[in-house]
């Protein structure tokens, strides 16, 4: 099975309410929560950065879903650990770096096939789409709640279909890309229009880990429909 074409979509969203302590990490106002979402965001893409040049050119097989597994469980214990913040934060960081790790073997493939230029457009492209989506959501008002169950339904969905298209190739890579590519464009209008209404109830570690996932699969998909990769 291929993960390069379709790689492994994960997410992160969580709908709780906390009215505990307002220290880092901790919901506050809304511009307040905005500042402290977009710097531990900004820091979790440099991680990944620093992941992707660490990590070994060549992977050994299977490191894929060991990195994968261990992401998941990272996730988990951000949430477990929102009323510590310093410890959420650093497993936020962890979290970032393995996930430069996890994808480095596909970002070096394109490196080293001639489509550097993909991977520095994808990134651009993602960083200046994120910044008018999140504009857009500051401006414009909707039922963000409702918009987010929408758009969790067709993520479910798009999971299902990269799983099955990985072992039955009924959709094409580029396709896939551009469903997930809508898709997470509309959570990251979500995400933001939730961190504008307070966060409800959610940290800003958790905020940013959901922020960071929906950027994450937006740049991994623009890489494979700027490389013009077909297989």
């Amino acid at each position: 099975m291929d993960t390069r074409n379709n790689p492994i979509i994960i997410d992160a969203r969580n709908g709780s309410r906390n009215n505990g302590s307002q220290a880092f990490g901790q919901t506050r106002s809304a511009s307040s929560l905005l500042s402290q979402v977009l710097v531990i965001t900004s820091v979790g893409f440099f991680t990944s950065a620093v992941g992707v040049y660490l990590a070994p050119v060549a992977a050994p097989a299977g490191m894929f879903w060991l990195y994968f597994i261990v992401t998941i469980g990272l996730i988990f214990a951000i949430r477990a650990a929102r009323k510590t913040p310093a410890l959420a934060f650093g497993l936020f960081l962890l979290l970032t770096l393995v996930m430069g790790f996890e994808i480095a073997p596909y970002i070096n493939m394109l490196l080293h096939t001639g489509h550097s230029s993909a991977v520095f457009n994808a990134a651009l492209t993602t960083a200046v789409g994120m910044a008018v989506l999140g504009m857009g959501a500051q401006i414009f008002t909707f039922d963000y709640q409702k918009v987010r169950n929408y758009a969790i339904a067709a993520l479910f969905g798009l999971i299902i279909i990269g799983i099955l298209g990985a072992f039955f190739h009924f959709v094409s890579p580029n396709v896939y890309s551009y469903l997930t590519l809508a898709i997470f464009s509309v959570l990251v209008v979500v995400d933001f229009k939730r961190v504008h209404q307070g966060g409800d109830g959610a940290t800003a570690v958790e905020l940013a880990v959901s922020i960071y996932l929906d950027g994450l699969n937006i740049f991994l998909a623009l890489t494979q429909l700027f490389s013009g990769r077909r297989d």
